[in-house]
């Protein structure tokens, strides 16, 4: 294993990588290294403790906290969505359901379509990104909007899907969303350093996320993104507690054998070989999941973190750059993952 490190440290250096990776084998952490500077005005490096945001990466959460409830019997997968919150969206089809939310085919209108543009930032020309705290301040961009497409049809990555299950839990518990998850998700995988954090309000040993304008000088995000993130995206780990969320799925510490299966079972097919289940992304090669996977990309934000299955590895990529952590998982597989398994697509 010592071999993969300057290995690794070349690729860094290539990739001019800011962030921190984590691997662990069945037998405990084999490879963890940091680079770059998590606050650049005060020269502070990352490390393996620092929490980073990972954007859409913690959809999972959210479709982990939908699984928890409907295990303890107050709705199901087929609840059609009007049945919850019916008087929030006048246009929405009465055919919605919470599958199709968690699986990207609701074809209700999004409030960032990634398929149209790739400028996060310009949604906050007209609504500050200071007013988005809670998982309802996000209704005004699209709950009056008609839909995109009949439920079902296709597979369209969409946010805004995500936003309304999160309304969903807080429905359902009468807690605010980021509570639900920190308690019932973070604290039971003993993720003790993650949260939902204001960018306001950051805890200590977090990093700050950087863009690179045109003139090759860095900014903060703290005007590109929402000040605190939600059901879609926004959640802050660490390495080691993202590590501890693969364990404790795996495990059926979070979910039961039966209800952990719902989640992983490939649902809809995205291109060849890719497939999307219940808030993560499955690589199926020879009829067989070789790789569960969640990303997250925001304005000053990468993430790329992995299982796979066959060797009970996992991979986690964090960074505070717009771009990066993609290259850095992809070197990490070549050097670690597909010497024991299938090789990464």
């Amino acid at each position: 294993m010592k071999e993969i490190y300057p290995l690794m440290q070349r690729t860094f250096d290539k990739e001019k990588f800011s962030g921190t990776i984590c691997f662990q084998g069945p037998n405990g952490v084999e490879l963890q290294m940091s680079s770059g500077l998590a606050n650049r005005s005060e020269k502070r490096g990352n490390d393996d403790q620092t929490r980073f945001a990972i954007a859409s990466g913690c959809k999972v959460f959210t479709a982990v906290a939908i699984c928890q409830l409907i295990e303890e019997g107050r709705l199901n997968f087929d609840t059609p969505l009007h049945t919850l919150l019916g008087h929030e969206f006048p246009q929405f089809d009465n055919r919605v359901n919470i599958h199709h939310l968690l699986t990207h085919s609701s074809g209700i209108p999004d409030y960032f379509d990634e398929a149209e543009t790739d400028n996060f930032e310009d949604l906050w020309v007209e609504i500050p990104v200071y007013g988005l705290r809670e998982v309802r301040d996000f209704l005004p961009l699209f709950q009056n909007k008609p839909m995109s497409f009949a439920p079902g049809h296709h597979f369209h990555y969409n946010n805004a899907g995500y936003i309304v299950l999160g309304l969903v839990v807080e429905s359902i518990t009468e807690r605010s969303f980021q509570e639900y998850i920190e308690e019932n998700i973070f604290k039971l995988c003993d993720m003790n350093d993650s949260g939902y954090f204001s960018m306001d309000q950051l805890p200590e040993n977090t990093s700050y996320g950087y863009i690179k304008g045109e003139d090759g000088r860095w900014r903060s995000n703290i005007y590109s993104v929402p000040v605190k993130g939600g059901a879609d995206g926004g959640a802050y780990v660490t390495a080691p507690d993202m590590v501890r969320f693969w364990e404790a799925l795996m495990n059926e510490k979070i979910l039961s054998v039966s209800m952990k299966r719902e989640l992983l079972t490939p649902r809809i097919q995205v291109k060849e070989g890719i497939f999307y289940g219940y808030g993560l992304w499955m690589n199926i090669e020879d009829d067989q999941v070789y790789k569960y996977h969640v990303m997250g990309y925001d304005p000053g934000v990468s993430f790329h973190s992995s299982f796979y299955p066959e060797t009970r590895s996992s991979l986690v990529v964090l960074s505070n750059h717009s771009s990066g952590a993609f290259e850095i998982m992809k070197a990490m597989e070549n050097q670690l993952i597909c010497r024991r398994s299938k090789t990464a697509e």
